[in-house]
């Protein structure tokens, strides 16, 4: 099943128009299909990995419907007191950041081969931008456990033109402009509380030990390239 023919079963499920004759909106949706991720750590349960795999699963379900739904609503009663096309697009965008993010996090731990070299272009540029690689971690520490229901994120920032971290609440709340992500951290409860209860930080150093650093290089050297491209 392509693109075209779950575009147009969502649309058919929530009763939207699929012919485009019969529509009068801009068509902007958007179908998120889910990823597959190797979580094999022992440091997590199996039942908190599948029920937070279940969760990711749910947000594509919310975003793809979000989404669509965006295809169907007025623009004309667009307001920011009780308005229906602010209230379905910000849960796409809260339902977008989620799924996103998810991956990230998905993509970057669990790796039984937690290994970074001090030539690494990771390294390199974590300790240009701190000073050295402690304080970095020092750092992304610290916002993790500032992080209210939310994230920690090391991003290439266009703006300073270098590394930041950041402290992100829920799913899209006090991100910078101009962000690459390339170290992604849940701090969500969810991810931790039935294994660890409130011992966050015991959950945050042992993801902490296995983040795949072979993952992270790829995404810094995809970062430089789109640095390139920003200025």
């Amino acid at each position: 099943m392509d693109y075209k023919d779950i575009t147009k079963n969502i649309r058919e499920s929530m009763g939207l128009p699929n012919d485009e004759a019969e529509k009068e909106t801009l068509t902007e949706a958007f179908v998120a299909q889910p990823k597959k991720f190797d979580l094999g750590t022992e440091k997590l349960s199996q039942k908190t990995k599948t029920a937070h795999l279940e969760l990711y699963n749910n947000y594509i379900s919310c975003f793809n419907r979000t989404s669509a739904e965006l295809d169907g609503v007025s623009r004309d009663d667009a307001n920011s007191s009780c308005s229906l096309f602010r209230d379905i697009k910000l849960a796409e965008q809260f339902n977008m950041g989620a799924v996103y993010l998810h991956e990230l996090y998905f993509a970057n731990i669990a790796s039984h081969a937690s290994e970074l070299s001090m030539d690494s272009l990771t390294y390199m540029r974590l300790a240009r931008d701190w000073g050295s690689f402690d304080l970095w971690q020092r750092d992304f520490i610290a916002c993790a456990m500032s992080a209210r229901s939310g994230w920690a994120v090391c991003c290439y920032n266009t703006y300073i033109q270098g590394y930041v971290n950041v402290i992100v609440d829920g799913h899209t709340g006090n991100v910078p402009m101009g962000c690459i992500p390339v170290i992604v951290m849940d701090m969500w409860e969810h991810a931790y509380y039935k294994d660890y209860l409130n011992n966050k930080k015991q959950y945050l150093y042992n993801m902490m030990s296995e983040l795949n650093w072979d993952v992270i290089e790829n995404r810094v050297k995809r970062a430089e390239r789109m640095a390139q491209v920003a200025r």
